[in-house]
């Protein structure tokens, strides 16, 4: 162990991985955008800002557990599937 801590990602950062891995998942299973916020409950518009990793236009995406546990079960995932491995500290400065 070299005693060197990585660098610890934004917010910002980490919401995009979500998205991207999002994105990944749901085109492995053919899905569009359309049918799998359909699926999950939630509107297309919602959907297509996660894949950005935002919320709102400029805001970080902070989903709802049930909305990622709707998606995750609508392609057939576990949540750690589509989570970054090194999550932000969002304990910093508190």
């Amino acid at each position: 162990m070299t005693g060197r801590r990585k660098r610890s990602i934004s917010w910002d950062e980490y919401a995009r991985e979500i998205g991207v891995n999002l994105q990944r998942a749901r085109l492995a299973r053919g899905l569009s955008q359309e049918r799998l916020a359909h699926v999950a409950g939630i509107s297309a518009y919602t959907y297509q800002k996660f894949e950005k990793g935002e919320s709102k236009p400029g805001t970080p995406m902070n989903p709802r557990l049930m909305t990622l546990t709707a998606l995750c079960q609508a392609m057939d995932l576990k949540i750690t599937d589509i989570l970054p491995a090194n999550p932000p500290d969002v304990t910093a400065g508190r």
